[in-house]
């Protein structure tokens, strides 16, 4: 008996909120025969739900939207306050894209209209499954930090409309998506698949989803999952130059340097770090580098004084030193009890081994 509750309480555990009782029994019984072979619980009210996640450990939280008393967008605000590392899965009859917006701006990691037919119900489970098996801390949250790969592929897959608006930095990308298909993609003066891959490469930014445009000409003939593809090998052949190009490059040698607290080194063209050491998040300091190499390239320009061969400078914790090397920029952080002459020294020595 107690290896059978051990082996029970090792089991993913879904809890599948609807006040329709028959749906309920249905839908207990289509999740138990999911391959993980997880441990349904349900309810029909949202007060009830809410006690259940305060006393067990649900990975997967199924809500419906309208319900008697308290509906589901109030019973999935108040679960994202109290419980932000839930999946949380819309599953719901209504065809209302403002309910889809506002659901996905509470940060539910999917909107399902409820499967009519058995693809839609295969499709449906397939994706449950998926949700099961995703790590809690790697997994991405909302339409603020989802990956792009993933809430494209999530939203084509469950047959939605709608325009994904992708924020990197000050640069904005929308994808049009129509009934399952991607239709168009947009970023500045570029359209179609070219945008598309563009906007796939960033690695961070923020979502914002919003409602359809049905009439939208159509640039993109791909099938989604063909185009996610291309993506995928070029991202993959990106990570592999990237990891050579490192470790034949100095970078992996700036850990000997004495003094020496963080790096962060980006392409001239891109803000987005291709590599860093000593930060945490080195994002802002790699738009910080950039922003202050293209100020004094253009105080160089005007005063006729030719190029920006490094910068240094002393902030109150720490020295800075930035400077171009071939085709990247580099930004070095080092402590403060260095001198001026041992910062400035140390960085052109860094920057002269990687431009030779």
């Amino acid at each position: 008996m107690a290896a059978n509750k051990k082996g029970k309480e090792a089991r993913a555990r879904i809890l599948l909120l609807d006040d329709d009782q028959e749906f309920l029994e249905l839908y207990e019984d289509l999740l138990q025969e999911l391959p993980s072979k997880p441990d349904v619980r349900t309810t029909a009210t949202g007060s009830r739900a809410l006690a259940i996640l305060d006393s067990e450990p649900i990975r997967l939280f199924l809500c419906d939207l309208k319900m008697p008393k308290m509906d589901g967008l109030q019973v999935l605000s108040i679960v994202r306050r109290k419980f932000p590392k839930l999946r949380t899965v819309v599953l719901t009859s209504l065809h209302d894209e403002q309910f889809r917006s506002r659901a996905y701006a509470l940060g539910v990691d999917m909107y399902w209209q409820k499967p009519a037919t058995q693809q839609e119900t295969r499709m449906f489970l397939e994706c449950m499954e998926s949700l099961l098996g995703r790590d809690e801390q790697s997994g991405f949250r909302g339409v603020h930090s989802k990956s792009l790969v993933d809430i494209i592929q999530l939203e084509c897959l469950s047959q939605s409309s709608s325009v994904l608006k992708i924020t990197h930095s000050s640069t904005v990308g929308k994808i049009w998506i129509e009934h399952g298909e991607l239709v168009d993609a947009e970023v500045e003066d570029i359209r179609g698949e070219a945008a598309f891959h563009r906007i796939l490469a960033w690695k961070t930014g923020g979502f914002e989803s919003l409602p359809p445009e049905p009439n939208r000409e159509r640039t993109i003939e791909k099938a989604y999952n063909a185009l996610l593809l291309e993506v995928a090998q070029t991202m993959d052949e990106s990570i592999a130059s990237q990891t050579d190009f490192l470790a034949k490059s100095p970078f992996s040698r700036l850990e000997k340097e004495e003094g020496l607290e963080f790096a962060v080194l980006t392409r001239i063209e891109d803000s987005e770090p291709i590599a860093s050491r000593g930060l945490e998040e080195p994002g802002r300091m790699a738009e910080w580098t950039r922003s202050a190499l293209n100020r004094f390239r253009t105080l160089g320009d005007s005063l006729n004084i030719g190029d920006v061969q490094f910068i240094d400078a002393q902030g109150t914790s720490r020295r800075m030193g930035l400077g171009q090397c071939t085709d990247s920029e580099l930004c070095l952080g080092w402590k403060n009890d260095l001198s001026a002459v041992e910062v400035r020294e140390k960085t052109k020595k860094i920057l002269s081994t990687w431009g030779s």
